[in-house]
Parts: structure tokens; C-alpha cells; sequence
């Protein structure tokens, strides 16, 4: 018994930890567009989640750089942010994403926000 209360009394700890590392991911100025990312969720009947949020927020990342991702270019740099997701939980909100249409699988198998998503990103949707 009283080893189950040390995970419990770890917890806080750990979630000391996230915010932290979340507030060296996402500075004040990003987290008004994590605002437009929400909204730009439910406008497509979609739940936030901190996956999503994060995933669209690499591919956004990624057009601001010119850059494409793939799933494991999506995963990387997550993993590189310190957001411990696996592959198959990035691929799988890649896969949703799509089927919603906020996100485009390219012909080179790279993922980037639809022009639609954009647009209503643009407009403060």
C-alpha cells in the first residue's frame, strides 16, 4: 500500500515537469496561435487534444520554414521538443486529421495543413 501512494505523491512532481517544459515550447506569443488552433479544431467538430495541438503546431512550424514532414519528420521533432508521443500516436492523429480535412497527405508523403485550415487560421476562425 505504501508504494502506491509514492506514484501519487510523484505525480505533481511530474506535472511540475510538463508545464515547465511546455512553457519553453510554447511562449506567450505562441499560445495565442494555440488559441486559433482550438478554435480551428472545433470548427471542424474536432476535440482539442494536446496531440493535435502539437502535431498542427510542427506542420505550421514546418511552412513558416519552408520545410515538409513526413510522420517521422513530425515525430522527430516532437521527440526533439521533449514531447514524449510515439510514432503511432503521431501517425494515427496525422490519419485523422486527414479523413477531417485539416490536414493534406502530400504526393511526397508529407503532411501539411490544408489551404482551407489555413485560410481559417488566417482569418482568426
Amino acid at each position: 500500500m505504501h508504494n502506491a501512494q509514492v506514484p501519487m505523491e510523484g505525480k505533481p512532481g511530474s506535472s511540475r515537469v510538463t508545464p515547465t517544459a511546455s512553457n519553453g515550447v510554447f511562449g506567450s506569443a505562441e499560445r495565442g496561435s494555440n488559441e486559433q488552433i482550438k478554435r480551428l479544431l472545433k470548427s471542424y467538430g474536432l476535440r482539442t487534444s494536446l496531440i493535435r495541438l502539437k502535431v498542427i503546431d510542427a506542420l505550421l512550424k514546418a511552412a513558416d520554414e519552408n520545410r515538409r514532414l513526413g510522420v517521422r519528420g513530425v515525430h522527430s521533432q516532437l521527440l526533439g521538443l521533449d514531447i514524449p508521443l510515439s510514432f503511432l500516436s503521431v501517425r494515427e492523429v496525422l490519419k485523422r486529421l486527414c479523413s477531417e480535412g485539416v490536414v493534406t497527405l502530400n504526393l511526397d508523403k508529407s503532411y501539411s495543413l490544408h489551404h482551407q485550415a489555413m485560410a481559417r487560421l488566417s482569418a482568426g476562425e
